[in-house]
Protein backbone atom coordinates (compact mmCIF):
# COMPACT_ATOMS: atom_id res chain seq x y z
CA UNK A 1 0.00 0.00 0.00
CA UNK A 2 1.69 3.36 -1.12
CA UNK A 3 2.40 5.79 1.85
CA UNK A 4 -0.25 8.35 0.56
CA UNK A 5 1.24 12.48 1.51
CA UNK A 6 -1.59 14.88 0.27
CA UNK A 7 -1.20 18.48 0.07
CA UNK A 8 -3.35 21.13 0.08
CA UNK A 9 -3.61 25.57 0.61
CA UNK A 10 -4.87 28.84 0.02
CA UNK A 11 -3.14 29.84 -3.64
CA UNK A 12 0.23 31.41 -3.56
CA UNK A 13 1.03 29.77 -0.19
CA UNK A 14 4.29 27.61 -2.06
CA UNK A 15 2.21 24.63 -1.89
CA UNK A 16 3.35 23.20 -5.14
CA UNK A 17 6.85 24.18 -4.70
CA UNK A 18 6.85 21.98 -1.31
CA UNK A 19 5.33 19.25 -3.14
CA UNK A 20 8.26 19.48 -5.53
CA UNK A 21 10.72 19.55 -2.71
CA UNK A 22 9.00 16.62 -0.41
CA UNK A 23 9.37 14.41 -4.04
CA UNK A 24 12.87 15.47 -4.01
CA UNK A 25 13.64 14.36 -0.54
CA UNK A 26 12.01 11.10 -1.67
CA UNK A 27 13.69 10.73 -4.62
CA UNK A 28 17.27 11.55 -2.55
CA UNK A 29 16.72 9.49 0.64
CA UNK A 30 15.94 6.39 -2.16
CA UNK A 31 12.24 6.51 -1.10
CA UNK A 32 10.95 5.47 -4.92
CA UNK A 33 9.14 4.37 -6.59
CA UNK A 34 6.73 7.70 -6.35
CA UNK A 35 3.42 8.79 -8.28
CA UNK A 36 2.97 12.16 -8.33
CA UNK A 37 -0.73 13.43 -8.67
CA UNK A 38 -1.58 17.43 -9.54
CA UNK A 39 -5.11 17.06 -8.24
CA UNK A 40 -4.70 21.25 -8.64
CA UNK A 41 -7.34 22.64 -11.47
CA UNK A 42 -4.36 25.23 -12.16
CA UNK A 43 -1.86 22.21 -12.51
CA UNK A 44 1.51 23.06 -12.55
CA UNK A 45 3.65 20.52 -10.78
CA UNK A 46 5.11 19.45 -14.04
CA UNK A 47 7.11 22.54 -14.06
CA UNK A 48 8.13 22.38 -10.37
CA UNK A 49 9.21 19.18 -11.55
CA UNK A 50 11.00 20.10 -14.79
CA UNK A 51 8.08 17.84 -16.62
CA UNK A 52 6.30 18.31 -19.71
CA UNK A 53 2.74 17.52 -19.50
CA UNK A 54 0.30 17.11 -22.88
CA UNK A 55 -2.32 15.26 -21.34
CA UNK A 56 -4.56 14.36 -18.02
CA UNK A 57 -7.52 12.50 -16.96
CA UNK A 58 -9.75 14.76 -17.18
CA UNK A 59 -9.53 15.28 -20.66
CA UNK A 60 -10.10 11.02 -20.69
CA UNK A 61 -13.20 11.95 -18.61
CA UNK A 62 -14.73 14.66 -21.62
CA UNK A 63 -14.05 12.71 -24.22
CA UNK A 64 -16.01 9.42 -22.79
CA UNK A 65 -18.56 11.70 -21.18
CA UNK A 66 -18.95 13.46 -24.84
CA UNK A 67 -19.23 9.72 -26.58
CA UNK A 68 -15.57 9.69 -28.22
CA UNK A 69 -15.13 6.11 -27.79
CA UNK A 70 -13.97 4.07 -30.89
CA UNK A 71 -16.26 1.87 -32.85
CA UNK A 72 -15.79 -1.65 -31.42
CA UNK A 73 -14.14 -0.37 -28.26
CA UNK A 74 -15.45 -0.82 -24.82
CA UNK A 75 -15.23 2.27 -22.50
CA UNK A 76 -13.55 0.57 -19.71
CA UNK A 77 -11.04 -0.28 -22.26
CA UNK A 78 -10.44 2.93 -23.44
CA UNK A 79 -10.62 4.67 -20.11
CA UNK A 80 -7.59 2.27 -19.57
CA UNK A 81 -6.13 3.00 -22.95
CA UNK A 82 -6.38 6.93 -22.53
CA UNK A 83 -5.21 7.19 -18.34
CA UNK A 84 -2.40 5.29 -19.53
CA UNK A 85 -1.38 7.99 -22.23
CA UNK A 86 -1.95 10.56 -19.35
CA UNK A 87 0.89 9.54 -17.21
CA UNK A 88 4.20 11.08 -17.74
CA UNK A 89 7.33 8.51 -16.73
CA UNK A 90 10.24 9.77 -15.16
CA UNK A 91 13.23 8.34 -13.45
CA UNK A 92 12.51 7.85 -10.04
CA UNK A 93 8.87 9.26 -10.30
CA UNK A 94 5.81 9.44 -12.25
CA UNK A 95 3.37 11.82 -12.21
CA UNK A 96 -0.71 12.02 -13.20
CA UNK A 97 -2.66 15.30 -13.87
CA UNK A 98 -6.29 15.32 -12.90
CA UNK A 99 -7.12 18.85 -15.21
CA UNK A 100 -10.19 20.39 -14.76
CA UNK A 101 -13.31 20.31 -12.64
CA UNK A 102 -16.02 18.33 -14.03
CA UNK A 103 -18.13 20.43 -16.38
CA UNK A 104 -22.04 20.25 -16.96
CA UNK A 105 -24.08 16.89 -16.66
CA UNK A 106 -23.37 13.18 -15.53
CA UNK A 107 -19.63 11.36 -14.95
CA UNK A 108 -20.75 8.80 -13.02
CA UNK A 109 -19.82 6.18 -15.27
CA UNK A 110 -16.45 8.14 -16.48
CA UNK A 111 -15.62 8.50 -12.58
CA UNK A 112 -16.29 5.39 -11.22
CA UNK A 113 -13.88 4.11 -13.81
CA UNK A 114 -11.36 6.63 -12.85
CA UNK A 115 -11.88 5.92 -9.09
CA UNK A 116 -10.70 2.50 -10.59
CA UNK A 117 -8.14 3.20 -12.37
CA UNK A 118 -6.16 4.91 -9.85
CA UNK A 119 -6.77 2.66 -7.12
CA UNK A 120 -4.89 0.27 -9.50
CA UNK A 121 -2.33 2.57 -10.22
CA UNK A 122 -1.10 3.70 -6.36
CA UNK A 123 -0.67 -0.19 -5.92
CA UNK A 124 2.17 0.18 -8.03
CA UNK A 125 4.54 2.74 -5.97
CA UNK A 126 5.96 3.02 -2.44
CA UNK A 127 4.45 6.78 -2.02
CA UNK A 128 2.09 8.75 -3.34
CA UNK A 129 2.48 12.76 -3.20
CA UNK A 130 -0.97 14.54 -4.15
CA UNK A 131 -0.95 18.01 -4.64
CA UNK A 132 -4.77 19.59 -4.13
CA UNK A 133 -6.03 22.91 -4.66
CA UNK A 134 -8.29 23.92 -1.18
CA UNK A 135 -11.09 22.21 -2.14
CA UNK A 136 -9.36 18.92 -2.48
CA UNK A 137 -12.54 17.27 -4.50
CA UNK A 138 -10.33 14.85 -6.23
CA UNK A 139 -8.77 13.24 -3.68
CA UNK A 140 -12.01 11.71 -2.06
CA UNK A 141 -11.57 9.57 -5.65
CA UNK A 142 -8.97 7.68 -3.32
CA UNK A 143 -11.96 5.72 -2.02
CA UNK A 144 -9.89 2.72 -0.57
CA UNK A 145 -6.81 4.33 0.39
CA UNK A 146 -6.48 6.36 3.83
CA UNK A 147 -4.21 9.58 3.22
CA UNK A 148 -1.92 8.99 5.90
CA UNK A 149 -0.35 12.54 6.56
CA UNK A 150 -2.38 15.75 5.45
CA UNK A 151 0.35 18.61 4.77
CA UNK A 152 -1.57 21.95 4.81
CA UNK A 153 0.32 24.29 3.72
CA UNK A 154 -0.05 28.38 4.90
CA UNK A 155 1.79 31.53 5.02
CA UNK A 156 2.06 33.89 7.95
CA UNK A 157 -0.82 35.84 7.58
CA UNK A 158 -4.07 35.32 9.32
CA UNK A 159 -6.14 34.90 6.29
CA UNK A 160 -3.67 32.05 5.26
CA UNK A 161 -4.30 30.56 8.94
CA UNK A 162 -7.45 30.08 8.60
CA UNK A 163 -8.18 28.71 5.68
CA UNK A 164 -5.87 26.37 6.58
CA UNK A 165 -7.86 25.71 9.69
CA UNK A 166 -11.10 25.56 7.50
CA UNK A 167 -8.94 22.74 4.87
CA UNK A 168 -8.52 20.69 7.63
CA UNK A 169 -11.99 20.90 8.65
CA UNK A 170 -12.67 20.08 5.46
CA UNK A 171 -10.61 17.03 5.29
CA UNK A 172 -12.59 15.43 7.65
CA UNK A 173 -15.79 16.16 6.55
CA UNK A 174 -14.79 14.69 2.98
CA UNK A 175 -14.35 11.17 5.51
CA UNK A 176 -10.67 10.63 3.65
CA UNK A 177 -9.30 8.84 6.38
CA UNK A 178 -6.88 11.50 7.29
CA UNK A 179 -4.53 9.62 9.89
CA UNK A 180 -2.56 12.78 10.47
CA UNK A 181 -2.78 16.67 9.53
CA UNK A 182 0.11 18.81 10.27
CA UNK A 183 0.87 22.66 9.36
CA UNK A 184 3.96 24.15 7.31
CA UNK A 185 3.91 28.20 7.75
CA UNK A 186 5.95 28.66 4.50
CA UNK A 187 7.37 31.87 3.28
CA UNK A 188 7.95 32.99 6.38
CA UNK A 189 9.79 36.28 7.58
CA UNK A 190 12.36 36.75 10.10
CA UNK A 191 9.76 37.28 13.26
CA UNK A 192 8.02 34.82 12.31
CA UNK A 193 7.27 32.54 15.86
CA UNK A 194 6.14 29.51 16.36
CA UNK A 195 4.37 29.82 19.65
CA UNK A 196 2.03 32.74 17.76
CA UNK A 197 1.18 30.47 15.46
CA UNK A 198 0.16 27.41 17.79
CA UNK A 199 -1.91 30.07 19.93
CA UNK A 200 -3.69 30.79 16.95
CA UNK A 201 -4.57 27.11 16.24
CA UNK A 202 -5.79 26.62 19.49
CA UNK A 203 -7.84 23.54 19.18
CA UNK A 204 -8.58 23.45 16.07
CA UNK A 205 -6.82 19.80 15.38
CA UNK A 206 -4.26 21.28 13.47
CA UNK A 207 -0.39 20.89 14.72
CA UNK A 208 2.37 23.10 13.05
CA UNK A 209 4.91 20.74 11.67
CA UNK A 210 7.46 23.96 11.18
CA UNK A 211 8.41 26.78 9.53
CA UNK A 212 10.07 27.16 6.01
CA UNK A 213 11.36 31.29 5.77
CA UNK A 214 11.62 32.78 2.84
CA UNK A 215 14.10 32.84 0.15
CA UNK A 216 15.02 34.83 -2.85
CA UNK A 217 16.13 31.85 -4.78
CA UNK A 218 12.55 30.12 -4.82
CA UNK A 219 11.78 33.77 -6.77
CA UNK A 220 14.87 33.38 -9.02
CA UNK A 221 13.86 30.27 -9.94
CA UNK A 222 10.47 30.85 -10.98
CA UNK A 223 11.19 34.26 -12.75
CA UNK A 224 13.80 32.80 -14.68
CA UNK A 225 11.34 29.16 -15.35
CA UNK A 226 13.60 27.03 -13.78
CA UNK A 227 11.83 23.94 -11.69
CA UNK A 228 11.77 24.40 -8.03
CA UNK A 229 12.76 21.32 -7.35
CA UNK A 230 15.98 21.59 -8.83
CA UNK A 231 16.92 24.29 -6.26
CA UNK A 232 20.57 23.25 -3.99
CA UNK A 233 20.12 21.79 -0.74
CA UNK A 234 22.00 24.43 0.41
CA UNK A 235 19.21 27.08 0.23
CA UNK A 236 17.21 28.23 3.31
CA UNK A 237 14.08 27.03 2.15
CA UNK A 238 15.46 23.88 1.17
CA UNK A 239 16.99 22.56 4.12
CA UNK A 240 14.36 23.78 6.05
CA UNK A 241 11.69 21.62 4.40
CA UNK A 242 14.08 18.79 4.43
CA UNK A 243 14.04 18.71 8.12
CA UNK A 244 10.57 18.71 8.31
CA UNK A 245 9.96 16.18 6.03
CA UNK A 246 12.12 14.00 8.06
CA UNK A 247 10.02 14.16 10.25
CA UNK A 248 6.63 12.72 8.59
CA UNK A 249 8.71 10.14 6.62
CA UNK A 250 11.62 8.96 8.86
CA UNK A 251 9.93 9.99 12.28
Amino acid sequence: MAYTIALAGKGGTGKTTLAGLLIKYLVKHQRTPILAVDADANANLNEVLGLTVDDSLGHAREEMKKGQVPSGMTKDVFMSMRMEQAIVESKNFDLVVMGQPEGAGCYCAANTLLTGFLEKLVGNYKYLIMDNEAGMEHISRLTTHDVDVLLIVSDPSRRSLQAAVRINELARELNIGVKKSCLIVNQAKNGTYPEMIEQYLGDSGLTLLGIVPEDEAVSEYDMQGRPTAELPEDSASVKAAFDLFAKIVDG
